[in-house]
């Protein structure tokens, strides 16, 4: 069960109760820069391992200025539309939710008096620490894979400095991976080792480790013991959480 360090207490919670019901992660951005970026992606891959454990997911986004800027940069770096936020408090009837947000946010953007103390004290607050990149590194669509897979190779909660020399890595990295995945694909399917799958649930169960699923992903790439098919699954599985289009190149070769 994924389990989610709540800010507040800087304890371990179950990210979803016993009872299994909706669960609402509201992504808070103020403004659309690195920072911001950082916080929808994370809530953005918060969401995958949800959805991968079955759990249902409303998700929406508060507290932005220049919104159109940040949901075209989100679009590019693949991370799945947010609605924008309502005024309508529970009402779905959800069991559990996710605030995820930049330290110096406040839990519950916009809402004012009782109701939003209420709100405040609800819920469990997802801390992402803040981002910034050098001039032209965050900007460039062409780029955006790459810089997606940079903002997760960085644990959520340390403060990031993207520069030319992390951005070209992570390509290099991307480029790597779904070339070795299209030539997996070609070999006789084979399933994930319960070792390998067990480490990858393991890792983002545990506070949504993204860095440890890298790094079993790294494992795999030069493992000695587990087989071309068995790898390409092993990545295909993992990318359900990391959104990288590992699998993108599957056919090209063989098209061109």
């Amino acid at each position: 069960m994924l389990r989610i360090t709540d800010a507040r207490t800087g304890e371990p919670t179950d990210a979803t109760p016993a009872r299994r019901g909706l669960t609402r992660v509201e992504a808070h951005v103020p403004r659309p820069d690195t920072t911001g970026l950082r916080v929808l992606l994370v809530a953005d891959v918060l969401v995958r391992a949800l959805e991968i454990s079955g759990t249902p997911v409303w998700t929406v986004l508060t507290g932005t200025e220049g919104r159109a800027e940040l949901r075209a940069r989100a679009t590019a770096l693949g991370i799945r539309p947010f609605e924008d936020e309502r005024d309508s408090g529970s009402g779905l009837g959800e069991a559990q939710v996710l605030r995820v947000c930049a330290p110096e946010a406040g839990t519950a953007d916009g809402a004012t008096g009782e109701a939003g103390r209420d709100e405040a004290a609800s819920g469990l607050r997802v801390e992402v620490a803040p981002a910034d990149a050098d001039s032209g590194v965050a900007d460039d669509d062409e780029r955006a894979s790459a810089l997606r897979l940079a903002l997760l190779a960085c644990p959520r909660r340390e403060p990031l400095q993207l520069d030319e020399a992390a951005l070209t890595d992570a390509e290099d990295t991307l480029r790597r991976w779904r070339a070795a995945v299209a030539t997996w694909a070609t070999r006789p399917s084979g399933p994930i080792p319960d070792p390998v799958r067990q480490q990858l649930r393991a890792a983002w169960e545990d506070d949504l480790d993204v860095p440890a699923v890298l790094a079993v992903l790294r494992k795999v790439e030069t493992s000695g013991t587990v087989p071309d098919g068995a790898r390409f699954e092993t990545y295909a599985y993992a990318d359900r959480l990391l959104g990288l289009e590992l699998t993108r190149d599957i056919g090209r070769e063989t098209l061109s």
